[in-house]
């Protein structure tokens, strides 16, 4: 016999239930989506919020690392302007960060 076939025909020990043996499965995935998965999903929801709360003049920053000042905010898309007085045109889902906060140098 190889062992899978042992592990399957294996019966649980008296007196143990065929919950009792999935409680510690149970708190694995309890203690996975309390630090895991649901601080990640608040993290996502706030990101959200923080994009569709975007106005004019706001200072962002995008995940390429690109800081700039929003000049206009179309469905998709944000045009901001960087350094040079140059204008990019790129997706709302590229912002990370409002930099209004942070002392400018």
């Amino acid at each position: 016999m190889n062992m899978l076939n042992i592990l399957l025909m294996a019966q649980p020990a008296e007196g143990q239930g065929s919950l009792t043996s999935f409680i510690p499965l149970i708190l694995i995935v309890v203690v996975f989506y309390f630090f895991m998965i649901r601080p990640q999903m608040k993290k996502q929801k706030e990101l959200r919020k923080f994009r569709d709360e975007l106005k004019k003049g706001d200072k962002i920053v995008t995940t390429g690392g690109i800081y700039g000042k929003v000049l206009e905010i179309q469905e998709r898309a944000i045009i901001m302007e960087v350094e040079g007085q140059n204008r990019l045109k790129v997706d709302k889902a590229a912002v990370v960060k409002d930099m209004s906060d942070v002392a400018q140098k």
